[in-house]
């Protein structure tokens, strides 16, 4: 095959994957938009497939960021993770289906990335609302893991979202209070390392300018692991 064919196909290659990423995406917002935790049954029935994952892992739960975080693995080792991420969940999608993405065999540690899509430039969710939710969602984790670190990653800022970024900072702002006053439970802020002198950087976003890039995702990766491997005592 001469260089000209292998480039097109290269390139038809490239452009089917980019494809298939905005369609996925677009898909999991539009189930977003509405209140029914059902949708995401069969991302659930995979997780429950898939059984409890390896003893003492890092457990991880949340919405589509936690889910395209490709290179987690890599970023916990040698300590081993379960991905439990799906879609554009919203906090009452994880406290309606959390028997099964928290089951878990003793795990280290749970993380949790959710209610960026509780509250977007279409719909926001008032900050009692918000705090209800995330009390429910600490209530179910409870039930299963009574002493177990829990870190909850604040919601962060995107391009797409910013006019909302007030609102989502008041909410992040009530839900660290809370978890100040709960044992064993952990705020994290990745945001500020997102943007510069306040104002968003672009390349921690891909194209979407919602999801996180290879650079933003070496971000969070840099403050999750080494708060996680800090207070549990792995550095």
């Amino acid at each position: 095959m001469t260089i000209k064919p292998l480039f097109l196909v290269s390139t038809v290659i490239v452009a089917s994957v980019i494809a298939y990423f905005f369609i996925d995406v677009s898909q999991q917002l539009e189930k977003a938009r509405g209140e029914d935790s059902l949708v995401w049954a069969s991302d659930i029935a995979g997780f429950a497939e898939k059984g409890v994952g390896e003893t003492g892992s890092l457990l991880f739960v949340g919405s589509s960021s936690i889910r395209f975080w490709n290179d987690l693995a890599e970023d916990m080792a040698p300590v081993p993770v379960i991905n439990r991420g799906f879609g554009g969940s919203k906090i009452g999608d994880v406290v309606h289906h959390a028997d099964i993405l928290f089951k878990a065999d003793n795990p280290r540690a749970i993380v949790i990335f959710v209610g960026s899509n509780d509250v977007t430039p279409q719909q926001t969710r008032s900050v009692d609302t918000m705090t209800a939710r995330f009390k429910a969602m600490m209530k179910a984790i409870r039930e299963q893991h009574s002493d177990a670190p829990v870190y909850y990653i604040g919601i962060t800022p995107s391009p797409l979202r910013w006019t909302i970024w007030g609102e989502a900072m008041a909410i992040n702002e009530a839900i660290q209070t809370l978890i100040s006053l709960m044992p064993n439970t952990h705020y994290i802020d990745t945001g500020q390392a997102l943007m510069n002198n306040g104002e968003l950087d672009p390349d921690n976003y891909v194209s979407d300018k919602l999801h996180l890039s290879a650079k933003g995702y070496d971000i969070w990766a840099e403050i999750i692991r080494s708060r996680l491997f800090g207070d549990l005592g792995l550095l």
